[in-house]
């Protein structure tokens, strides 16, 4: 049985991702784990000291999570399965043990709008685990619902070395888990010198991909990220794949990453995967 971790900060940007959660685990006939992190308050005074014991602040993520669980059984199945975890630490590094073990079908994170202060906080945790986290990383923007289900699935493609950098697997599964179409998308600047290769490359993806039958579209656009989300948009696509780079400070993608313009921008729910 697949299971879908649906991390939560019990905001209510959290609890829309969450409900998009149950919906896609219904349509896979998937069981759910809900997870949450938390930290102990601390005293900021000339000596530290820990205003909660770790044992109450447990039963509090407990009990929130509990609560959670019970509004989410009145739209799930009576099939699917719901269970709870609250960690103590960082949401990241607990949540690459937690799928270690578990090995998900995917995390699915909510997405604060950009003009919400609440974002700096829980969206450094969301672009955080997508850098680190080599397990799919659905991010839900605020109001998204799962509707009538994931039809196109929109791939966001480089076209460079797609042999290595292409985790093809993933993208069948999800494919023939939703019966998806899958629209292979290279965006690029105008008047760019194409790579001379690019041919090659997308004969190769799409050798990769055949038995998914995926369509290739190459547009020119001034912003790449806003291309790939006004295609997106014209398109009906339902959900955007793409890999972020990977980078040796993790600050580069804090900054203006494309990765960050895709998923704090974007209307759409976004697939993070790694190379």
């Amino acid at each position: 049985m697949k299971t879908i971790i649906i991390a939560t900060d019990f905001s209510s940007v959290a609890a829309n991702a969450t409900r998009y959660g149950i919906d896609m685990a219904a349509a896979i006939q998937s069981d759910i784990l809900l997870f949450h992190t938390y930290e102990l308050p601390v005293n900021m005074a000339e000596v530290p000291v820990v205003m909660i014991p770790a044992d109450e602040m447990k039963t509090i993520a407990e009990e929130k999570l509990l609560a959670l669980k019970k509004e989410m059984e009145a739209f799930a199945p009576a099939t699917m399965k719901i269970d709870i975890m609250a960690a103590l630490g960082d949401t990241t590094n607990e949540l690459q043990e937690l799928c270690d073990k578990i090995k998900p079908f995917a995390i699915v994170m909510g997405t604060h709008s950009v003009a919400n202060i609440e974002r700096i906080l829980f969206g450094s945790t969301t672009l955080k685990v997508i850098h680190y986290l080599c397990w799919p990383v659905i991010t839900v923007p605020p109001g998204k619902k799962f509707g009538e289900g994931i039809k196109k699935i929109g791939f966001a493609c480089e076209l460079n070395a797609v042999t290595n950098s292409t985790p093809v697997h993933i993208i069948k599964e999800f494919v023939h888990a939703f019966h998806s179409e899958l629209m292979v998308l290279n965006a690029d600047l105008p008047n760019h010198n194409l790579q001379p290769d690019i041919e090659k490359q997308s004969h190769m993806l799409y050798n990769m991909l055949k038995e998914v039958n995926p369509g290739f579209h190459f547009i020119q656009v001034k912003d790449i990220e806003e291309g790939i989300n006004d295609f997106a948009d014209s398109n009906n696509i339902d959900l955007l794949i793409t890999i972020p780079k990977k980078h040796k400070l993790l600050e580069h993608i804090f900054r203006s990453g494309s990765t960050k313009k895709l998923v704090f921008h974007s209307h759409i729910p976004v697939m993070c995967l790694h190379e």
